[in-house]
């Protein structure tokens, strides 16, 4: 059975929410969607608390928030970001809770700036116990959509079994805005338990896909990996 705790969908019209203030500048969510024409967003932005973005009547924003697991859809009113949801004024919102690795996606305004977390690790040894690489991350969809921080050579090997290795070239231009590489798109999908080391230049990331994690293109918190 699929592990997505699904809340029951809200609507709020003019209503306001109060989060814990997040650190100025700190990206907080990302833009999955886009419908309509809303200046100032575009889809796989990082969004930080506190930006403010106007949609029109009819324009639908999809949210993914890495700290609380929500996903929002948003139709119409003033979208203000907050740490953990956003408020809305003037339109509405439906919320539900998605698995995802919570804190460990937060990402400093530098990281942001980057386009991800720099991670430097040694490529792993013959013999070496998967123990010895510390998983960093646990995702939830069996295909990442990875933050590459512009092109490159992406190495994705499995450590805790022999065998599976996905190596490909990536310039920038064939990379969603010039970074992204969503594996769900190229029908790329991991194993489900497995536990991987993604690297490109130089920096790479240990990583676990949850046993019960789901296919295609769920919520890009749950799926969401930087290097």
């Amino acid at each position: 059975m699929a592990r997505w705790h699904l809340t029951v969908f809200s609507l709020l019209f003019g209503a306001s929410f109060l989060a814990p203030p997040a650190a100025a500048g700190d990206p907080v969510a990302m833009v999955e969607d886009i419908s309509g024409k809303p200046a100032g967003v575009a889809v796989m932005d990082y969004l930080s608390s506190g930006k403010v973005i106007q949609l029109g009547a009819s324009d639908r924003l999809i949210i993914s928030y890495f700290h609380s697991c929500t996903r929002e859809k948003i139709t119409g009113g003033v979208v203000t970001i907050r740490t953990d949801q956003s408020d809305v004024v003037g339109g509405t919102v439906q919320r539900e809770k998605v698995e995802c690795d919570g804190g460990h996606l937060h990402l400093t305004t530098e990281q942001a700036a980057n386009s991800g977390v720099v991670v430097f690790r040694a490529p792993p040894k013959p013999g070496v116990r998967t123990a010895e690489f510390p998983i960093e991350r646990t995702l939830y969809g069996l295909s990442p959509l990875i933050d590459l921080r512009g092109g490159g050579k992406l190495v994705i090997e499995r450590l805790d079994e022999a065998g599976e290795k996905i190596e490909l070239d990536l310039p920038a231009k064939e990379l969603m805005r010039g970074k992204f590489y969503d594996c769900a798109k190229h029908e790329v999908a991991l194993a489900p338990g497995g536990v991987y080391r993604a690297s490109v230049k130089g920096r790479s990331v240990v990583f676990k896909i949850d046993p019960l994690a789901q296919p295609g293109e769920v919520a890009f918190a749950a799926r969401l990996l930087q290097l």
